[in-house]
């Protein structure tokens, strides 16, 4: 390996000809120096111990010594190089090791020069609770219904599906063709007479024994065979039951079963999927447009389209420009790799690290053996990815690019829009920023009751858009109830408080301690002279700028669009005008606040007033049961810190409606 550069340029060159070679601690060369050549994952860190890239190597020793090598220049990789003060490295035995480890990190870290795909929420599933032989009636008569959360392995859990949406049709698919409950327990075991789903046809009314157990449990058999896409075999077994008893001359189970088989033929024939052959397939297409990528998920479950979800990654001219430009080492063939592919690999591997895998891909870019067989070994399955289909899976993938496309135009458009009004908010209030993408705004709301459960909620607006996981919310106490301008100054001061002393210590060392925030460059308060008047008192007292505050002051008839703008430094209202973009600008980063402050607000008001509301949503717990598991201990605090068994005892409370409790609290 050549020998790493000095920290130092020589003394015989001057300042026009040295490279432009940034300048590393003595540490981080030497942890360079010292690298084996293993395969292994690293991480760079910059001067405020922030991550700032995480990679994959073969050989650990050749690839981050590239970085060091060589004068990247301006590039996105030499900006990137010239932060890096610190390096973390994890040596592990396989290529497909340090892809799992890479993007498990990716995931955790959040680094800023990585393809990086945000968390979104759990896929929901269609569940099918599993027979029981307990004392529970309703445990005889599986149901079907909608699930979000962890599994449990005595039920059984269809999907993952890629929408509520489609979750539900599922159940009304279930209703339709196989009649089979959706009813909890309580209401199950509570029934005297059918419900309207029976009247409908959509139930078959197990509750007051409108059939047998055997014959429902056909039902729920079918009904797994169906949704695992056995939908022939399920119409040949329907239809031979049917035979059977026209045989029997029992015509009325016989038309029973006629009109189950056509209910199904029906929904065979609505199906867009007609190649059976793909059960469990994923569709994936990326496209890349304008500085952002999409990547547009189709689903094929069973057979059945389940529909599609869009993702949208960020970082991702940062994180291909960094691919693009490493050293062609024998790992990767990276100058060939298009940012379509490279964004394509990049949710591969994130997406599924904790989603279930199936066996297909049907991709719009190619997809890295090493990828496949790692995914195959972390999930048990052969995995393949198929780039040039043919027939029904080119069908899909080319709806998938149509949909890929026209998310991604969306999402140009609706940002595009959002900079419009950044730029005239900016504007209208002189607000002197170099860039306008770090423009930061942050607004307060106050919410109660007549006084009660007050809360105030602070929401943040940065890089054009709401940033919810930076929103918080204050309980305030000690102060009247009702006193919204003691309240005001209550979360000014916790916000602000710390900061400010912060910031008054670093202007007097002259050092700006590692992770110290920033403020905001507009704090919105919602209300007019006499918030902005306490929110100018609290900035007094903390020294800072009192010209960053700007109160949101309803116009007459508090109608929306004739809000003005009221300023703490003493300049005059300010009326934007009902169409201008700054007020919609202003209007939605103030319902933002007052959205989150109320739903605070009123979880608060629900929990002071119910003790004990978690435990009525619980199916199964009505007000005698919870009546008895408050006083047996305490309250619902007690109750979250029993085990199952301690639960268990509490009269009425059966073992399977105990873990029940246990997992709702916990």
């Amino acid at each position: 390996m050549p020998d790493l550069p000095d920290s130092t340029p020589p003394e015989s060159t001057t300042p026009e000809q040295r490279p432009a070679v940034p300048v590393h601690p003595e540490q981080l060369l030497s942890d360079v120096a010292g690298l084996p050549p293993l395969p292994g994952v690293y991480r760079y860190f910059d001067a405020d111990d922030g991550v700032l890239y995480v990679g994959k190597a073969i050989n650990l020793k050749k690839r981050v010594s590239s970085y060091f090598q060589k004068n990247h220049g301006g590039t996105r990789i030499g900006h990137m190089v010239s932060k890096i003060v610190r390096m973390e490295t994890t040596v592990v035995r396989s290529e497909a090791e340090a892809l799992l480890l890479e993007n498990n990190l990716i995931k955790t870290l959040n680094p800023k020069y990585n393809i990086l795909f945000r968390d979104d929420k759990s896929y929901p599933y269609l569940k099918m609770t599993a027979a029981s032989s307990s004392s529970n009636p309703g445990t005889s008569f599986p149901r079907v219904s909608y699930y979000r959360g962890a599994v449990e392995k005595k039920h059984r859990y269809f999907g993952p599906y890629p929408s509520a949406w489609a979750v539900k049709e599922a159940i009304l698919l279930m209703q339709k063709v196989f009649r089979l409950r959706t009813c909890e327990d309580p209401v199950f075991n509570n029934r005297t007479r059918p419900c309207l789903l029976y009247q409908i046809k959509r139930c078959s009314a197990p509750c007051v024994g409108h059939i047998s157990a055997q014959d429902y449990a056909q039902d729920v058999a079918n009904a797994e065979r169906f949704l695992q896409g056995d939908s022939r075999q399920v119409m040949e077994a329907l239809e031979a039951r049917m035979m059977a008893h026209a045989d029997r001359l029992e015509f009325e189970q016989a038309a029973e079963l006629r009109n189950q088989l056509a209910a199904l033929s029906n929904v065979l024939h609505q199906q867009s999927v007609d190649n059976v052959s793909d059960r469990d397939v994923d569709i994936l297409a990326a496209k890349v447009q304008g500085g952002r990528a999409c990547v547009n998920l189709a689903m094929v479950r069973g057979g059945r389209h389940l529909g599609d979800r869009a993702y949208f990654p960020v970082h991702v001219e940062d994180a291909a420009a960094i691919y693009s430009d490493q050293e062609d080492d024998g790992e990767t063939a990276a100058h060939t790799l298009s940012v379509e592919a490279q964004v394509l690999e990049a949710f591969v591997a994130q997406h599924y690290l904790h989603v279930p895998v199936p066996p297909s891909l049907v991709v719009s870019e190619p997809v890295n053996k090493s990828l496949l067989k790692a995914l195959s070994l972390q999930s048990g399955v052969k995995v393949t990815a198929v780039h040039q289909p043919r027939e029904q899976r080119r069908l899909w993938l080319e709806m998938a690019q149509t949909n890929a496309g026209l998310q991604l135009a969306r999402l140009l458009s609706e940002e595009g829009s959002q900079q419009a009004r950044t730029r005239a908010l900016a504007d209208a209030l002189d607000l002197a920023l170099d860039n306008l993408d770090e423009l930061r705004i942050e607004c307060f709301d106050i919410s109660h009751t007549a006084g009660e459960a007050t809360q105030a909620s602070c929401v943040v607006f940065h890089h054009h858009k709401m940033q919810n996981a930076e929103y918080r919310r204050y309980g305030i106490e000690g102060i009247t109830p009702g006193d919204d301008y003691a309240a005001m100054r209550q979360v000014l001061l916790r916000r602000y408080g710390k900061l400010a002393e912060t910031l008054r210590e670093a202007k007097q060392t002259g050092q700006t301690p590692a992770g110290t925030g920033r403020l905001p460059d507009l704090v919105l308060v919602d209300g007019g002279k006499g918030q902005v008047s306490m929110a100018r008192e609290v900035f007094e007292q903390l020294e800072l700028d009192v010209s960053l505050i700007v109160g949101v002051e309803k116009g007459e008839g508090r109608k929306v669009g004739l809000e003005e703008l009221v300023f703490a430094d003493g300049r005059d209202k300010v009326y934007l005008g009902k169409d201008s973009a700054a007020l919609m600008l202003v209007a939605q980063i103030r319902d933002e606040a007052h959205r989150f402050a109320i739903t605070g607000m009123r979880a608060k008001r629900a929990k002071v007033r119910v003790d004990g509301g978690k435990l009525e949503e619980i199916p199964g717990i009505g007000p005698k049961r919870r009546a008895r598991l408050l006083q047996r201990f305490g309250g619902v605090r007690g109750v979250a810190l029993a085990g199952v068994e301690d639960i268990a005892t509490v009269e009425g409370i059966s073992r399977e409606l105990a873990e029940e409790i246990y997992r709702a609290l916990h």
